[in-house]
């Protein structure tokens, strides 16, 4: 049809585009999307077709949608039933630049009248990780396999069929695929009927669905195999993978019906769909996605093996089922009306893995782990670079770089922080309040806030003081609750002090005999952070306290810039932010370091695992601002030689590994040499200890896998000749001997070390039997000394035959890290920037996670002018991108702490060296 062709460009004086901004406008509104696709798994296209029933809110000629890179073939609008106002001649408009398009009338259409567009098109199947793509895997036999399946958050749903992509535009949908009759087509909803088109081809009819996003649609055609349970709530669960794995998927299925009947009991809102399926993808760029009913995982995520896979391996195959499960209330059943407020997603998916992971999987202790993303955010959010949890956003590129840690991990803290504060049963009440009150709806950040405040309407002083709606228990003894008397505890005011500014509060404390003198400021590491505060960086901070008198944990909600806590007793010390609930760090002036040093070299275990690993990380991060000297943070690690537990020990090595790889990179041999053999002689004691075996908690478990693998890292001997005996053992019996889950990282990594070693495990990758094995492989290549053999590694990556393209970020991170490869990753990167921008998309946190892994470690003058360079010879909306300002941060921050620290560092290991 010749008038869409010659309009298509979107050129000439008479079709000019009716529209001139990024968010669509709202005269019309879609109800109801009938859409047919029709992919065909050997040209690698696909055709389709879609009627939109819409709702016209106010008269106009134009209506304008989203659509990219698809071909039209027919459009036009017809009149609803009883509709007086029929469209006349209409015309199609692109807008490529804005990824929108344009249904013309010559006739406005009528406001309060349904009219139906009725769009034909086709498409080729895309070549990345979003959209309608195309994901392969071979069968044992190696034949190479093709399927066909979705990822559209945030604005990839116009990849696959023209539709309002924006996330308040909730409609129906009702969908057909057709297929070959040997293969299986999956949706978000259940499966109606098949009708047979030809002896060649099927048409799947699949139900109707719930009001739902256009971001949250999915379908799948493939040769999946899967398995089924039904939860006690009658939801039928399935999981779906290629078929040579699918007896890897009974962890898996056992953990989504426990997970699925948890959120159903929690939040006492039924799941409202039939069946959820979870299928893994063998070519995928996240984690997973909540397509609602239909969620995806890439195959890492999901997969497990009894026999072969490690404790880190189940603990993450669970948090990310609970992570997309609880998306099914949170995100889909309530959704935010615009990216700004994507932290109401993700946040809360990610805060409620920790809660219900806790309940369903105990044996996990994920409350363990939980302070670790909030150490992880604030490195992020320290920078100057950072942004509000809420924060504005207009294009593709933008959307996609609020996933980022703020959205997640810091989202996640804040309410983990909100929780603590209120209540895990007031917290509670307010969440099913907002999830009912907004079902099939989107909302706001003061939304969430609202429901909040509305269940709690004072706080009293006395000790569980019951209020009129029997909700506010609040057993509290009455210590310093002054500041919690007869007003209305405003929610609102305080999550706005998180969420509407950037970064986090340092608080200073003094005692002074009875009195403990507080202060806030914003904590910024980096070059302006001796300026004066800048105006208005005030946080509504709910402190908690313990002391050497009290183990109760006190509580005081600080609003002001200084303030004053009156202790009943002197005491020897004080240690604020109690197991890190809150989302903000401490400094102890005078003697309060020395004290708390001086307890933790006495007795370390008088506070929580928690409250030592966060002194570590609040110390190191108070040497990074200048308020302490390195060789005191330094001083209080002296006591980890007797440290056991997982938490510290990680955070102790998170704050002095990236030390010693500074100094590798410049290549500083002596200081170098002695500060390893410090960090390896504190731990020596423990990694001795380890059993090289499957025994213990998960817990125990993920310690032994980290402490070998950073000993068999650092060549100490004793661990190195352990694993050559199972490497040369495991080799001669051709990969055959079943090495122990948690230690196989630590030998491959000392195999890789030979040439023949590397090349074995090359093989072994490509292996079917190692599938559940592939990333620990993978990080053992990336270790060799070889440069040949790295470069290969990134280039495989990039290719995705041997490595899938998807592991390719981890793989150039891990050369990167590598002394002998740091060079070559930067290489690489500057010279594949345009293609990994069209595999990746420029905005997206695979991008973010290659430019920040592959230069964070620079610290030299020279390093810091060829990243800036290399980034701002490129065109603007690259060059802008956060994370290269996050890197160029990080770089200047490190030049300054080596030129500060360097001497001190080498100066305090001469007198310490054991």
């Amino acid at each position: 049809d010749p008038q869409f062709c010659s309009e298509a460009t979107g050129g000439g004086g008479s079709a000019q585009f009716p529209w001139d901004k990024v968010r669509l406008p709202r005269h019309v509104v879609p109800l109801h999307y009938h859409l047919l696709i029709h992919p065909n798994l050997t040209t690698l296209t696909f055709t389709g077709t879609v009627d939109i029933d819409v709702a016209v809110a106010q008269p106009t000629k134009a209506v304008v949608l989203h659509g990219k890179r698809l071909r039209v073939t027919g459009a036009a609008i017809e009149a609803g039933a009883g509709n007086p106002c029929a469209a006349r001649d209409v015309r199609l408009l692109w807008h490529p630049p804005r990824e929108q398009l344009a249904l013309l009338s010559a006739e406005p259409l009528c406001a309060g009248h349904n009219y139906t567009l009725r769009i034909q098109y086709s498409a080729n199947l895309s070549d990345s990780f979003h959209g309608f793509y195309k994901s392969t895997y071979r069968t044992q036999e190696g034949e190479l396999r093709v399927l066909a399946s979705t990822h559209f958050e945030p604005t990839s749903a116009r990849m696959a069929f023209p539709c309002f992509d924006e996330p308040a535009f909730k409609a129906r949908f009702s969908i057909k695929i057709r297929r070959e009759p040997n293969h299986l087509a999956l949706s978000n909803m259940p499966l109606v009927k098949s009708v047979n088109i030809a002896s060649w081809l099927v048409e799947d009819h699949f139900d109707t669905s719930v009001k739902m996003s256009t971001y949250l649609v999915a379908f799948i055609v493939s040769d999946f195999k899967s398995i089924s349970k039904i939860t006690n709530h009658g939801v039928k669960i399935s999981i779906y993978t290629v078929p040579e794995k699918i007896n890897q998927a009974h962890y898996a299925l056992d953990a989504a019906v426990k997970l699925l009947d948890f959120y159903e009991d929690y939040f006492s809102i039924p799941y409202p769909l039939p069946k959820q399926d979870l299928a893994a993808i063998p070519d995928f760029q996240s984690g997973a996605m909540e397509n609602w009913g239909l969620t995806t995982y890439r195959e890492s995520a999901l997969l497990y093996d009894p026999e072969k896979s490690s404790a880190s391996s189940r603990l993450w195959i669970t948090m990310t089922i609970a992570h997309e499960l609880a998306h099914q209330w949170f995100g889909n059943l309530v959704t935010m009306e615009w990216w700004n407020d994507l932290w109401l997603n993700e946040g809360f998916a990610k805060f409620m893995e920790l809660l219900s992971v806790n309940v369903t999987h105990p044996e996990l202790r994920v409350e363990d782990y939980f302070l670790r993303r909030c150490f992880d955010a604030m490195e992020v959010d320290a920078l100057n670079s950072s942004h509000p949890v809420s924060t504005p956003v207009e294009d593709p590129a933008q959307i996609l770089e609020m996933f980022d840690e703020v959205s997640y991990e810091k989202g996640s803290c804040i309410l983990n922080m909100l929780r603590d504060f209120l209540t895990a049963d007031v917290f509670k009440s307010g969440l099913v309040q907002y999830l009912q009150k907004y079902s099939y709806q989107n909302t706001k950040n003061e939304d969430l806030w609202d429901s909040l405040t509305n269940i709690c309407p004072t706080v009293g002083t006395e000790k569980s003081e019951l209020q009129g709606d029997g909700f506010c228990r609040r057993n509290q003894q009455s210590s310093s609750n002054a500041h919690w008397t007869k007003e209305t505890l405003d929610v609102k005011a305080m999550m706005d002090t998180w969420t509407l500014q950037k970064g986090f509060p340092l608080v200073t404390v003094t005692v002074r005999g009875k009195n403990v003198h507080l202060q806030q400021e914003h904590y910024k590491k980096g070059v302006d952070s001796l300026s004066p505060t800048e105006n208005g960086y005030l946080w509504h901070i709910p402190l908690t306290y313990i002391t050497s008198k009290s183990h109760t944990v006190q509580r005081f909600l600080m609003r002001t810039k200084t303030d004053v806590i009156i202790l009943p007793e002197e005491v020897e010390w004080v240690k604020f932010n109690v197991d890190m609930n809150g989302y903000y760090i401490v400094h102890y002036e005078d003697d309060g370091w020395d004290r708390l040093i001086n307890l933790l070299r006495e007795n370390h275990t008088v506070i929580s695992s928690n409250d030592r690993a966060s002194l570590i990380n609040n110390i190191f991060q108070l040497v990074r601002i200048k308020k302490l000297s390195i060789s005191k943070a330094f001083d209080l690690t002296l006591y980890m030689k007797r440290e056991t537990q997982i938490m510290p020990i990680l955070q102790g090595m998170n704050e002095l590994v990236p030390i010693y790889k500074l100094m590798e990179r410049r290549d500083m041999d002596d200081t170098e040499k002695q500060l390893k053999d410090y960090i390896v002689n504190l731990f020596k004691d423990l990694i001795d200890k380890q059993l090289w075996s499957d025994e213990g908690s998960v817990s125990e478990r993920m310690l032994r896998q980290s402490l070998l693998m950073f000993a068999c890292v650092r060549r100490y001997q004793p661990c190195v000749d352990k694993a050559e005996e199972y490497f040369s053992k495991w080799q001669k019996s051709n990969g055959t001997l079943r090495l122990p889950a948690d230690v196989k990282t630590a030998v491959y990594i000392v195999g890789a070390q030979t040439s023949e070693g590397w090349d074995f495990l090359l093989s072994k990758y490509q292996h079917h039997s190692f599938s559940v094995d592939k990333d620990k492989i993978a990080s053992a290549l990336s270790l060799t000394r070889n440069k040949d053999k790295l470069q290969w590694l990134m280039e495989e990556g990039l290719r995705g035959d041997i490595i899938k393209t998807q592991d390719f970020p981890y793989i150039i991170v891990s050369v990167a890290r590598n002394p002998s490869g740091y060079h070559l990753a930067w290489t690489f990167l500057r010279e594949n920037w345009e293609k990994l921008i069209e595999k990746f998309e420029l905005g997206s946190s695979s991008i973010a996670g290659i430019v920040t892994g592959v230069t964070n470690q620079y610290s030299t003058r020279p390093q810091l002018a060829q990243v800036k360079e290399f980034f701002s010879s490129l065109e603007e909306k690259s060059a802008q991108l956060r994370c290269i300002q996050q890197a160029i941060e990080t770089i200047e921050d490190n030049i300054e702490w080596m030129d500060r620290y360097f001497e001190e560092i080498k100066t305090w290991l001469q007198k310490n060296q054991p």
